[in-house]
């Protein structure tokens, strides 16, 4: 069985697919993007993140697409725009692309205790911790 195939495959047991829709989208990515050189579990998680909704799907797809074309071999580009969407974005959704920031750091995400997310993005930011966990584990 290939990777993408044990890490769908397990993302799927734990329950992690909101929706048909949401795991579509995933497999979608996993099926365009992880034989490309900057391809790593820290971009598989974005995807998981992004794959949530349609509108995230499209700049997400749109921003491995332009990596592809360009070649590139690292998520440098990728980790700029997700600092700069963060800086932009208003409201709670700034924390989603931090998210995004710290798996493409390989690093923890930490969150102020004072910080008053939505019901809404603090499901998601505890769903793709979830998944993340899942995705450490594949090999």
């Amino acid at each position: 069985m290939s990777w993408n195939e044990t890490c769908l495959n397990a993302l799927t047991r734990a329950g992690l697919f909101e929706n048909d829709a949401h795991r579509t989208r995933f497999q979608d990515f996993l099926d365009c993007f992880s034989d490309k050189p900057f391809f790593c579990k820290g971009v598989c998680k974005c995807m998981y993140l992004s794959a949530w909704d349609e509108e995230h799907f499209r700049i997400l797809l749109e921003t491995l697409s332009h990596m592809t074309l360009g070649r590139d071999r690292d998520t440098k580009d990728m980790r700029t725009l997700g600092v700069s969407f963060a800086e932009e974005t208003p409201g709670d959704e700034t924390y989603l692309y931090l998210l995004s920031v710290s798996y493409l750091d390989n690093s923890e995400f930490h969150l102020d205790e004072n910080v008053q997310l939505s019901e809404r993005t603090a499901y998601l930011i505890r769903r793709a911790q979830q998944a993340a966990a899942i995705i450490d584990q594949v090999t």
